[in-house]
């Protein structure tokens, strides 16, 4: 009988104890088969694909983990006029797909280089970084529906994409995302570049546009330098990336000199490194450990080598707290938590 893994061997995070059972689907069939045979049975589900956004309790999950492993990315069309058509597994790593777009010449994700995680977790948050989202190009979405158990298509238009938000992450225990249709476009220079420090590495205006390969280079460099590309050996990384999303407030509620950005329906949006930085969490609070904030970066929680998740958990409520305190302003988690809260 083979042993059950705990999710601090499945997750980025590296914390978490294990799960009931746990079960392979290596395609979209075996997919929907894992999860409705465990509905049928009554059992809890939790999806594991990259595990980079997940913090698990200590205690594991009561119930059966779906490690989702298909993989394969179908090209339904390419002209130069219509864009080119693809259509990605669920479990296709993310960043290998933006590798294979850069290096095909397909324009549209180049800026989401270096994001760890499978590429049908991606429209459950709307993905994005350095000024692209997911949205951005995302045509529709192919999901098992567990509450009307049948297959459904989404298109952009019914997914409600909004910043780190999607219709499927307002009832996220309702979908099982099958796979996702991207609409890119073909060429050799990205789309324009909207995100300023990008802009200013890279040499142009923002607005301005550059070739794919230098966009793709510039933000793996930019990730690398605040600990956000995967390195086994830098626990710097060993974390769920960002873990607290930029807060969207009413323009009165900015702290003085906090940076603040449109956000539409008269909100701005602020940004959470900021905030912490400010209420006096510098990189590296809580070194040595067993969990600290990142020496590169605020904004990521980080498992210095034996963390546990209830040390991690504690790290964020003091954070939390503390710019609550601070500010008035109530910091929110971007990790799903499983079996724990904040």
């Amino acid at each position: 009988m083979s042993t059950v893994p705990a999710l601090s061997e499945l997750t980025t995070l590296r914390v978490g104890g294990p799960p009931r059972a746990c079960v392979q689907a290596t395609t979209a069939e075996e997919l929907v088969a894992a999860v409705r045979d465990a509905d049928d049975a009554g059992e809890p589900v939790l999806l594991v694909a990259g595990g980079s956004n997940l913090l698990v309790a200590d205690e594991g999950f009561a119930g059966t983990v779906v490690l989702v492993r298909s993989r394969g990315v179908d090209v339904l069309s390419d002209d130069a006029c219509g864009g080119v058509s693809v259509r990605v597994a669920a479990g296709e790593p993310w960043d290998d797909l933006v590798a294979r777009a850069v290096a095909e010449r397909w324009t549209g994700v180049e800026a989401l280089s270096g994001i760890p995680g499978s590429t049908g977790a991606t429209p459950v948050q709307n993905v994005g970084a350095y000024g692209q989202e997911v949205a951005d190009t995302i045509a529709s979405v192919r999901l098992w529906d567990r509450a009307e158990r049948r297959v459904r298509t989404l298109a952009v238009a019914e997914l409600g994409f909004a910043y780190r938000w999607s219709v499927l992450k307002a009832r996220p225990g309702r979908w099982v995302v099958l796979d996702v249709t991207f609409l890119l476009r073909p060429g050799e220079q990205s789309a324009p570049v909207r995100y300023a420090e990008l802009a200013r590495t890279l040499g142009v205006q923002v607005g301005e546009r550059a070739p794919l390969d230098d966009v793709r280079t510039a933000v793996l460099g930019l990730r690398g330098g605040k600990g956000m590309v995967l390195d086994a050996a830098d626990h710097d990384t060993w974390s769920a990336g960002s873990f607290f999303t930029n807060p969207l407030l009413d323009p009165a509620q900015v702290p003085d000199g906090a940076p603040a950005f449109p956000a539409g329906d008269g909100r701005v949006k602020t940004s959470a490194a900021w905030l912490i930085e400010h209420a006096g969490f510098g990189k590296g609070h809580g070194l040595p450990g067993p969990a600290a904030l990142s020496a590169k970066h605020t904004l990521a929680l980080t498992n210095r080598g034996a963390a546990r998740a209830a040390d991690l958990l504690a790290l964020a409520r003091e954070v939390r707290d503390g710019v609550r305190s601070a500010y008035g302003i109530e910091l929110e988690n971007e990790p799903v938590l499983v079996g724990c809260s904040l």
